[in-house]
């Protein structure tokens, strides 16, 4: 989880990732950041996030998005 919330700080260091559960919703990420956030995944977890799966709640917290990654790696 430190891996990724690292990669979302660099995205926007302003934001309180832990806490935060609307991260699409509240439009914190736009389409760009889920892009670069999806790159940085793969390469991070070693997971291809399949495009079926790029949908808001699978991206509006931390651990919305763990939980697809292990979804992901667990397939």
């Amino acid at each position: 989880m430190k891996a990724l919330i690292k990669i979302l700080n660099e995205l926007h260091p302003e934001v309180n990732f832990e806490a935060e559960t609307a991260l699409v919703d509240g439009g914190i990420l736009d389409s760009l950041d889920i892009v670069t956030l999806i790159t940085e995944i793969n390469q991070e977890y070693d997971v291809s996030i399949p495009a079926q799966e790029i949908t808001p709640e699978n991206f509006n917290s931390v651990g919305a998005i763990m939980r697809l990654i292990k979804k992901i790696d667990e397939a």
